[in-house]
């Protein structure tokens, strides 16, 4: 029987509670194949205790496994800053997981914001491009203190880079029904890194006469996607862009609580790759329960599709799908009053209605 290693790693807040949910779904969906898990607990308390967010060793230690799923990290105790960079972004940056993955979809049963907007006019998946662009991490400040204080912050976009994550993002777009790409730039302003951007794009587009391309500076696009999100299909943008407005799409779904993503590089198993809900770790409300526990459980079946197992993985969604349409389990953030565990159980319930089929023969 395949049997694949998972590094856990909850974090912090509701991380604790929404990857323990994550994980009975997948061990009540784990009946072709076995899954062996491992949790580190890494994150702000541990920097409370030791100074940094993950051991030396972190990345070694992780490296022998399939995937990560990882919780939520942060806390008001430790500034953002360190946290995200020391762990996360060590993670994705370490291991060269260049493609961020994240789906924006109404489920069943939810509204957007957006009331003249149906479930089958946002349908969306951006691909960010995740180890560059303006989160690199080069900079400093000088004069610190004084009213001279200078802060430099550099963005570094390669042609690697930025060749890479577009020609993904093609063979994406060219795989899905509409074959449309929307680009999010900003050359207008950023004469040197967004016009590479947009001259790689346009060498890119001859190779793929097949998917129509639309080339938007970052605020239109953001607009378009309230205007007309039913015209935007595979969004390609840089690793700030598309933060920003994946964040906008998680509101257009409804919650935070509901989006999913995954960090992998499909070029070569330089490390695991990692899944994530990209809710915060909401200290308001960790420790109670009723956190959402949609995004973690998304990201679980996002990462059984990754490692090769689409029906294990399709299961997972169908029965997350039908439990929102159902509604009548659902948490305090989409207005019901059911506690993380009731959620998961549900999905739990409705996987045991609907048995994996039968091995072909």
């Amino acid at each position: 029987m395949r049997t694949y290693r998972i590094a856990l790693l909850p974090g912090d807040g509701i991380g604790q509670e929404v990857i323990p949910a994550a994980v009975e779904v997948l061990k009540a969906v784990a009946q072709e194949f076995a899954l062996s898990f491992q949790t580190f607990e890494w994150g702000c308390e541990y920097y409370r205790r030791t100074g940094t967010m993950m051991p030396e060793d972190g990345l070694e230690r992780l490296k022998g496994f399939d995937a990560i799923l990882l919780g939520a990290i942060g806390h008001p105790t430790v500034p953002d800053h360190i946290s995200l960079r020391q762990l996360l972004l060590r993670i994705r940056f370490g291991f060269d997981l260049y493609v961020n993955l994240r789906p924006v979809e109404i489920l069943p049963g939810l509204a957007s914001p957006l009331r003249t907007k149906s479930a089958e006019d946002i349908r969306m998946i951006f691909v960010r491009e995740n180890t560059e662009g303006e989160y690199c991490g080069l900079g400093g400040r000088f004069k610190a203190g004084t009213p001279d204080e200078v802060a430099i912050q550099q963005s570094v976009f390669t042609r690697k880079g930025v060749e890479r994550i577009l020609r993904y993002a093609f063979e994406l777009a060219r795989r899905r029904p509409r074959k449309r790409l929307a680009s999010a730039t900003k050359s207008n302003a950023l004469n040197y890194t967004m016009v590479l951007w947009d001259e790689v794009l346009g060498a890119l587009v001859r190779e793929y006469p097949d998917v129509a391309v639309a080339n938007y500076h970052v605020d239109a696009l953001a607009a378009r996607m309230i205007t007309h999100p039913e015209s935007l299909d595979v969004v390609v943008a840089s690793n700030l862009f598309a933060d920003i407005l994946t964040d906008l799409g998680g509101a257009l779904q409804g919650s935070l609580g509901l989006a999913a993503s995954a960090n992998f590089n499909p070029a070569h198993r330089s490390g695991p790759p990692l899944f994530e809900p990209v809710h915060g770790s909401a200290p308001d409300i960790a420790g109670r329960g009723i956190s959402n526990p949609i995004a973690a459980i998304w990201a679980a079946s996002m990462m059984l599709e990754h490692l090769g197992e689409p029906g294990a993985a399709a299961r997972i969604l169908t029965g997350l799908k039908t439990v929102t349409a159902e509604g009548r389990v659902r948490t305090p953030d989409l207005g019901g009053k059911s506690t993380t565990e009731e959620f998961a159980a549900e999905v739990m319930t409705q996987l045991a209605r609907r048995p994996a089929p039968p091995p072909a023969s």
